[in-house]
């Protein structure tokens, strides 16, 4: 399958971006540099291109059932202009994917997936469909485009002069942007106060132009992920699989057990009950290094204890940080624990999450 390009890609060509393939899709990895891309965003605004990202919409009478069987989180929650975050899961309890669930009105909502899972998804949900609903994935249809920081609002507002104060936190309105219809979105990817835009494909590189002129600083794959491992906001196929649960993942806020039916309920109440093998922990670590992904987490005595999903120098602490996975009783017992970064064993301090806290 060749590799495909978001209809912005001539703009970060014009912008300088370093172009890479990830996910199927040629996307920047960065413009100006890591580190000012990451600062930009946590002190003032930058703007991705995310657009490679996937759209599915739920239509018909039922399309409330449907969804609410599908995923783990509360959707008898969602009202129209609602936004939520929630995992998806296999029967056994591991996770298909996370994603945002949001409700147009009673008879249809827009699900937005992760970008290496779009057709994995679609499969999985087209499988799940005992309700009767139309089920389309519109990946195609839609640019999305993320604006992040502390002056993501006023940047939007002033460039697309318009009014967000009635967008709160995980909610979204239909907005007309300079010409275009747009669904905007109070929602991100950074831990920063921020929007996401959704507007028809061919439009995506006028609005980017558009904000890039407001002062919106152009970031790319990089930074985004330096960004995320500081929120400690999940990587799918990093921190979260079909290997791992929700619940050994730290994420059970979302998984709503007593609220109804879904997918994978059965698997998750039996591991809670049991109790978790293994938990996805912050660390840093107490010499110099850098965790990286598939890294091992060792005891004292080199025994394999643990693994590393996500690591890296963050820019914002100056320290490393990183995700991992590490057996229970390792935690639970006191034990020295150690990350083996080649031939040195360095010490791993636990760590509260986010390791970054803003917004």
């Amino acid at each position: 399958m060749s590799t495909k390009k978001t209809s912005i890609y001539d703009c970060h060509v014009k912008h300088g971006g370093k172009v890479v393939e990830f996910a199927g899709w040629y996307l920047p990895v960065e413009f100006s540099g890591l580190i000012n891309e990451h600062n930009s965003v946590r002190n003032n605004v930058g703007i991705f291109d995310v657009s490679h990202m996937g759209e599915v919409t739920v239509k018909g009478d039922r399309a409330g059932e449907y969804v609410r069987n599908l995923v783990a989180n509360d959707t008898n929650k969602l009202y129209d202009g609602k936004v939520l975050y929630t995992p998806m899961c296999y029967e056994h309890g591991g996770i298909v994917d996370d994603l945002l669930v949001y409700r147009v009105n009673e008879k249809e909502y827009l699900l937005v997936i992760n970008a290496a899972n779009i057709d994995k998804d679609f499969d999985w949900m087209k499988k799940q469909n005992k309700f009767g609903v139309e089920l389309k994935n519109v990946s195609p249809d839609y640019f999305q485009l993320a604006v992040q920081g502390p002056n993501a609002k006023a940047t939007v507002e002033k460039c697309f002069n318009i009014d967000l104060s009635d967008v709160k936190f995980f909610h979204f309105k239909n907005a007309t942007l300079n010409g275009v219809n747009c669904i905007v979105s109070r929602t991100g990817y950074t831990g920063e106060n921020g929007f996401e835009i959704y507007g028809p494909w061919n439009e995506g590189g006028k609005l980017w132009d558009a904000l890039v002129a407001a002062g919106a600083v152009p970031c790319g794959l990089g930074c985004r992920d330096t960004l995320r491992l500081e929120a400690a906001l999940m990587l799918y196929g990093n921190d979260i699989t079909a290997e791992t649960t929700p619940l050994e993942a730290g994420i059970d806020i979302f998984v709503k057990l007593e609220s109804g039916n879904f997918i994978g309920r059965d698997a998750l109440l039996k591991q809670k009950t049991e109790g978790l093998k293994r938990k996805l922990v912050g660390f840093t670590l107490e010499e110099k290094g850098i965790p990286r992904h598939d890294y091992l987490v060792v005891d004292s005595n080199d025994n394999t204890v643990g693994v590393v999903t996500s690591g890296t120098l963050s820019p914002t602490l100056g320290i490393p940080i990183g995700l991992a996975y590490i057996n229970t009783d390792k935690l639970n017992d006191g034990s020295k624990l150690f990350v083996k970064i080649r031939t040195r064993n360095l010490p791993l301090k636990q760590m509260k999450t986010p390791f970054v806290k803003k917004y």
